[in-house]
């Protein structure tokens, strides 16, 4: 979460961080680039609209409609939906799925809100300090659930210079997971025979 004048898409990049390191360390070990363009992933335009919905609502009107809570929820569904889809093709997927779980469990307890710290509210839209809610954020107070869950985590420097955002335990558990999914999927994947035996590709 950061400010809308130089946000990317909220965690982004945590995420990119983390898929770079997955990535790098697969091929550092002898992995290919050819595997990883081997898998069959089927409507991948479903997980870049999951993104974007979280960005739409934090830079435009949209995040000031009362749907917005709620459709940040959906979109925290629907890409859980997507992961479990393809969890046979994309190894560790599970990992990035438990850390979107996570996250949607805290915005459920909150109706549809992702709580954060005070302390990090400088880091989102200046909305959120001054109104106590923008789009998919709320503020922790003695009214939010599972604030644990929340957004709360700063990296210190010199590293948070690079990752400059407040993480929930959940961004954690996603970026650890695609980073195994990363460094996995640069691996033959296995495919089965008709006989049922598992052979490499």
């Amino acid at each position: 979460m950061r400010t809308p004048a130089s946000a990317p898409v909220d965690g982004a990049v945590l995420l990119i961080a983390a898929a770079l390191m997955g990535l790098l360390a697969g091929l550092a070990t002898g992995g290919s680039l050819r595997h990883l363009v081997a898998r069959r992933l089927r409507w991948p335009l479903v997980v870049i609209g999951a993104f974007l919905v979280k960005e739409l609502l934090i830079r435009t009107p949209l995040g000031d409609s009362p749907a917005a809570p709620i459709v940040f929820a959906l979109s925290l569904a629907v890409l859980i939906a997507w992961i479990v889809w393809h969890r046979d093709e994309l190894p560790g997927i599970w990992l990035v799925a438990a850390g979107i779980t996570l996250n949607l469990a805290v915005v459920v307890a909150n109706g549809g809100h992702m709580v954060v710290a005070p302390a990090a509210a400088h880091l989102g839209p200046q909305q959120l300090s001054q109104q106590g809610a923008w789009a998919q954020y709320q503020l922790m107070g003695p009214g939010t659930r599972l604030d644990w869950l929340g957004d709360w985590i700063q990296i210190p420097r010199p590293v948070g210079r690079l990752l400059p955002e407040a993480y929930s335990p959940g961004d954690v558990v996603s970026a650890v997971g695609l980073a195994v999914v990363l460094f996995r999927t640069t691996r033959p994947g296995r495919t089965r025979t008709r006989a049922g035996a598992i052979t490499s590709r």
